[in-house]
């Protein structure tokens, strides 16, 4: 399985994802291959000899060759709101039609509105990426430092031409003002600011699976270990949304049929300061909250009188042993506001 990359934005979400509710709302023009491509996981693919009836088939967005004055552009709707700061334009496979220039207008909008509406001269739109030079056939980085919560982007092309992957990495901002109230939220949820800031291995699947919406549609949209030939165990550790007092843990091995682990642990513990990306995790002062528990294969389980201890917490570590696939951690509870 061929990685993505992300640059220097380890620690961050790809707010934009379609897997997070993502959506390509409006394009000046998807001639020959639709704006919904941008927002696919995984990396774009090349088939030599596919065409469709408008031209070379390509996995990605590109619009025709533009005869006019003026510039193509595509508005996107963020799954998560949030701060972004850092953008893939990838113009992977993309050789002789890539655009030359690319920049990047911001917008925050609560309202649900049409996609008209986003595309009018009215729309406030704020640039966030000047004008910059694209790479054909390359992962094009770059960082931002807007602090604002944006829902809303256009990414503009000059003149025409296509790219393959669009990615918006950023920090979840959540409206907690609204989910606080609940004493039920899955606080380790990506679309409530949670975050896998380690794991001990992610041969086969990324950690960031693990807390993704929804169960996982197969093997490949869950967290997957290599098999492990020494001693030791694999673990990955989430950062709560905010920290809290837990109610329930779900741990779901759905699609891991042959290749789940034969039993795991969770241990918690309360360090809301400690930095993302921290090497020092073994420091930290962790309390076991579900002991040695045997997994079932393909199957949701849920733990609850099985809890020794509920919170405050604001980091929760699945150990799994000896190793294998989890395709998603639900930490049910109320968040401490």
């Amino acid at each position: 399985m061929e990685p993505e990359l992300t640059s220097g934005f380890s620690g961050l979400t790809d707010l934009v994802s379609e897997r997070v509710g993502g959506r390509a709302l409006a394009a000046s023009d998807e001639f020959f291959a639709p704006k919904g491509n941008l927002l696919k996981p995984g990396n774009a693919i090349f088939i030599p000899d596919k065409y469709t009836a408008r031209g070379k088939w390509m996995d990605g967005w590109e619009t025709r060759r533009k005869r006019t004055p003026g510039h193509d552009w595509c508005i996107l709707q963020l799954g998560l709101a949030g701060m972004i700061r850092g953008l893939d334009i990838d113009t992977s496979h993309f050789l002789g039609n890539n655009p030359s220039y690319a920049s990047l207008d911001a917008l925050a909008s609560e309202k649900t509105l049409p996609p008209k509406s986003f595309a009018s001269r009215s729309a406030h739109w704020t640039e966030v990426l000047p004008k910059s030079p694209l790479k054909p056939g390359s992962h094009n980085f770059f960082p931002l430092s807007s602090p604002e919560r944006w829902t809303h982007l256009r990414l503009n092309i000059f003149p025409d031409g296509g790219v393959a992957r669009f990615r918006a990495f950023g920090t979840v901002l959540p409206d907690w003002s609204k989910l606080g109230k609940s004493k039920n939220l899955d606080l380790a949820a990506v679309e409530h600011g949670g975050l896998v800031v380690a794991a001990s291995d992610m041969f086969f699947g990324s950690k960031e699976n693990l807390i993704l919406p929804g169960r996982a549609g197969n093997m490949g949209d869950g967290w997957e270990t290599k098999r492990r030939r020494g001693p030791g165990h694999d673990w990955a550790i989430v950062r709560l949304g905010k920290p809290g007092t837990i109610a329930k843990i779900e741990i779901d091995t759905n699609h891991f049929k042959g290749n789940y682990p034969d039993r795991c642990s969770i241990d918690v513990c309360y360090e809301p300061a400690r930095a993302i990306d921290s090497l020092t995790w073994t420091e930290a002062d962790w309390t076991e909250v579900l002991s040695m528990t045997p997994l079932r294969p393909h199957a949701r389980h849920l733990f609850q009188k099985e809890l020794k201890s509920r919170g405050p917490v604001s980091h929760v570590r699945l150990n799994i042993f000896p190793d294998g696939g989890v395709s998603r951690l639900r930490v049910w509870g109320s968040a401490s506001l």
